[in-house]
């Protein structure tokens, strides 16, 4: 690589579980010899989506040995808010490798702003080696069609009077227009999920928030061509001024209304258990509590196979994605993303309601 070629950076944004990571999978799965860095930003000590990512194989030799300096994980959960403490040390890291570095793909926490960080990279000693090939916001159609993260506020006030789980005040709206403001392309996602109405709906409420070079895009489980969402050229840092949302602030850069500590992150271990039994607690746990997002690792009795889960509102997914290693310990590990989460409380529930299903 010419060292005087600056090094395409892809920012994949998107509300909580709207299928970034799967997303970054099916690029890093299909890299064609790229040399890809990953920086994944994440709610929850474990994190779940640096670990799911590494079974792509990034960073490995010819033998399949994981080598570092390929994925960093920035487990702060405010990339937005903390880009000059978090985001560039590392960048930093990987300019002084610009020379072994294709490209660099990041992925958002679901609850962070992409401006902020597009900004960043009109700082000089970004600036002189790095540009925002696009910002990709993913758009998960199901939710977004049933009005929990929908862009139209008056559809999220609609929606909260006929489901009590969504009775709260919330800037997720807000967060969602923020994320569509500052997309260079939108991908929308869980499509075999959705009625045809339903995508209908939710391109006419992402087309209100988008300029109309943008374009809007489908992908199935992740799945796209690369040439769609790698090399647009974009460099979005040089316009991004001109996108105003909702998190603007004149005369100032910093975020505190842009305020994390309204959400929680817990962590909860548990022992083997039984899938449909876990699935059951769980639902209970969204039903009662302010939970947007659950994701981790399940250790199923019997299974050599670690189990993934993801909950998004009332849906939940599964899969295997790996052996369990001989020298890992064999628990299950979920992070909930909600809103007034008490780690005791839930802890107390989700072991109550395991006993009592299983």
């Amino acid at each position: 690589m010419n060292s005087s070629k600056k090094i395409p950076a892809t920012i994949v944004t998107g509300f909580l579980g709207s299928g970034k990571t799967t997303l970054l999978r099916h690029i890093l799965e299909n890299a064609n010899g790229r040399r890809i860095a990953v920086i994944v930003n994440e709610f929850g000590e474990l994190g779940i989506d640096g670990d799911i990512l590494r079974s792509c194989g990034i960073g490995c030799d010819d033998d399949g040995v994981e080598q570092g300096g390929q994925l960093y994980e920035l487990a702060n959960g405010c990339l937005c808010c903390t880009v000059q403490e978090e985001f560039y040390p590392v960048m930093r890291q990987l300019i002084e490798r610009r020379d072994e570095i294709d490209h660099i793909l990041i992925e958002t926490s679901g609850l962070a702003l992409p401006k902020p960080l597009v900004q960043a990279f009109n700082w000089p000693e970004i600036k002189n080696a790095c540009t925002v090939d696009a910002v990709i916001t993913v758009v998960d159609v199901p939710a977004t069609a049933a009005g929990q993260f929908a862009a139209n506020p008056a559809a999220v006030d609609a929606q909260r009077k006929l489901d009590p789980n969504l009775d709260h005040e919330s800037p997720l709206h807000e967060l969602f227009e923020d994320q569509l403001i500052s997309a260079d392309l939108v991908v929308l996602s869980k499509l075999d999920q959705a009625s045809a109405q339903d995508r209908a709906k939710v391109e006419a409420i992402v087309r209100e928030e988008i300029p109309a070079q943008v374009k809007i895009v489908a992908a199935d489980h992740g799945r796209i061509d690369l040439g769609v969402v790698l090399g647009l050229s974009s460099a979005s840092e040089e316009t991004i001024e001109q996108r105003k949302g909702h998190h603007d602030h004149e005369g100032a850069h910093d975020h505190d209304e842009h305020d994390h500590e309204e959400f929680d992150s817990i962590v909860i271990k548990l022992p083997e258990v039984e899938r449909e039994a876990l699935l059951e607690a769980m639902e209970q746990i969204v039903a009662k509590h302010t939970v947007y997002r659950i994701k981790g690792f399940v250790a199923l009795p019997g299974k050599p196979m670690r189990l993934v889960v993801h909950g998004v509102g009332k849906r939940f997914d599964s899969y295997f994605d790996r052996l369990w290693r001989a020298a890992e310990e064999r628990q299950t590990y979920l992070v909930f993303i909600g809103h007034d989460l008490d780690e005791n409380d839930i802890r107390a529930e989700l072991n109550a309601q395991m006993a009592g299903v299983l």
